[in-house]
């Protein structure tokens, strides 16, 4: 306890790091965070999803990154603090108020050489989410949120501001069926997880921010107590003339899952999906992928 407050802690690792060669494979602290909480407030220290992107699809394949990692989902784990004010507007109806301090990863894939070392590889950016939520029931429920991210970048001698707005939503107004996504729309967004360049370097002192817009959506039904299906897509559109060539035009991704619980604490999936890349003068990439998966839940 400590002011009257709950002390909570969480992390997630995985074995992604290193070459993925044997006895080569490194733990990796995915997210992990450090929670107090009061009745109306709580403080978070840690590493997460930037705090405008909260959700996520289902996928048990797509595990190194984030499910549709460059389609629609700012997913990038960063360092952050945050501070949360809940309001319970009635017995089933409450609002969050969400605020918090990030240090963004600024990308140098998109660099050229010349300009690589004056890029600022670590910013902070400050980020906000309002959200509201009513329970329908005991089993149902609908949530909407709205966010900001407010940060710059500074390469070539130029500072370049990354903006950006989201929106996500989560229902499930029968309680076989959930329908849950987000959307996004904003500049220089690479350092939270976009595909791409988050900018243009034309020359010294003279750097253009890419803009950009996307989301992503899902279905899942609750199709028996131990069966889940799970459909879902979504895509990055990144503005045409903000590009050079061979730039990421568009970025488009769609899967579906079965996951079955063959035990309380063993999950088997089995996925298919497809990746469609459209690269500005070039044309499409496609990428088609199927996977089984086993999960045990600890």
């Amino acid at each position: 306890m400590l002011g009257g407050g709950k002390i909570h802690g969480f992390i997630n690792m995985d074995f992604f790091g290193g070459s993925r060669e044997p006895y080569d494979s490194l733990l990796r602290i995915r997210t992990a965070g450090l929670e107090i909480n009061w009745e109306n407030t709580s403080v978070m220290f840690g590493q997460d999803k930037p705090l405008i992107a909260p959700r996520e699809p289902n996928s048990l394949a797509q595990v190194g990154l984030s499910p549709l990692t460059g389609a629609g989902n700012l997913w990038v784990w960063q360092p952050q603090m945050r501070v949360e004010q809940r309001l319970h507007l009635d017995e089933r109806t409450s609002f969050r108020a969400q605020m918090g301090l990030i240090g963004t990863r600024e990308v140098y894939g998109y660099v050229p050489p010349a300009y690589a070392s004056s890029l600022q590889n670590q910013r902070p950016a400050l980020q906000g989410r309002f959200s509201l939520a009513h329970n329908l029931d005991d089993e149902r429920r609908i949530e909407i949120g709205s966010g900001f991210d407010t940060s710059t970048t500074h390469v070539a001698g130029a500072t370049v501001p990354s903006r950006a707005l989201a929106f996500d939503w989560f229902a499930n107004p029968w309680r076989k069926l959930e329908f849950s996504g987000a959307f996004f729309r904003g500049q220089n967004l690479a350092n939270l997880g976009g595909i791409g360049q988050g900018f243009t370097i034309v020359d010294y002192e003279n750097v253009i921010p890419v803009h950009s817009d996307g989301g992503w959506t899902q279905l899942s039904f609750l199709v028996a107590p131990r069966l889940t299906f799970n459909l879902f897509g979504g895509q990055q559109d990144n503005r045409n003339r903000d590009l050079r060539y061979y730039g990421v035009d568009k970025n488009q991704a769609y899967a579906a899952n079965l996951m079955f619980r063959l035990a309380p604490n063993v999950i088997l999936s089995l996925e298919t999906g497809q990746v469609r890349t459209t690269y500005l003068g070039v044309g499409n990439r496609l990428i088609n992928r199927h996977d089984l998966s086993f999960a045990y839940l600890f």
